[in-house]
């Protein structure tokens, strides 16, 4: 017959300062614990960044608050992006519309107001004016490698590829893509 030993352990009496020390401790950990993520998580992950000016009416206005990602993010044709551009503005953050990418050929009709990328017509819903604000813009051009063609969707009322102070944005200069609008909260959704 097995005999086998059972032992109780003493219940530890812990006085009711010691007992709210290590509740405080526990509560502090946690506190560290979560904003250590939210750090993280906003560093890496997603950023909240504000949109200053009229460059991207009606799509998005100024002080709009955005969520933008750059994790494992590839710039497509249509995407809103945000980007420095050391040239220009101080080096402050720019949100722009991807038009084209590298290898694309970009042609603008300025007397009709039309944009074509590889001999077509973009479709463009997003804008309420047509493009009739020339700048600096020369074509056809070429979208180089790594590079990307953007342009505001208040055509006539933003600086973007179409001025030689942007021109041609290296894809290494955008920090990612507007996912959705944040604030204010009546505005609250994705972008297209």
């Amino acid at each position: 017959m097995d005999r086998r030993k059972t032992t109780k352990k003493k219940k530890e009496t812990v006085s009711p300062e010691v007992q709210a020390r290590r509740e405080a401790y526990d509560w502090i950990q946690s506190l560290i614990s979560a904003l250590l993520i939210c750090v993280l998580v906003f560093v890496f992950v997603v950023r909240i960044m504000d949109v200053n000016g009229s460059s991207m009416v009606p799509t998005l206005v100024n002080g709009d608050k955005v969520l933008v990602s750059g994790l494992f993010y590839e710039p497509d044709r249509g995407d809103i992006v945000v980007f420095k551009k050391d040239s220009y503005n101080d080096n402050k953050a720019l949100v722009k519309r991807v038009i084209a990418v590298e290898g694309d050929v970009v042609n603008i009709d300025f007397d009709n107001g039309i944009v074509y990328v590889n001999g077509e017509a973009v479709e463009e819903d997003y804008i309420d004016v047509s493009t009739n604000t020339k700048l600096d813009f020369i074509g056809p051009q070429t979208v180089p490698e790594n590079c990307l063609f953007v342009m505001g969707d208040n055509r006539n009322a933003s600086t973007d590829s179409r001025d030689k102070r942007i021109g041609m944005v290296d894809k290494r200069l955008v920090i990612g893509k507007v996912l959705l609008v944040i604030y204010p909260f009546s505005s609250f959704g994705t972008v297209e």
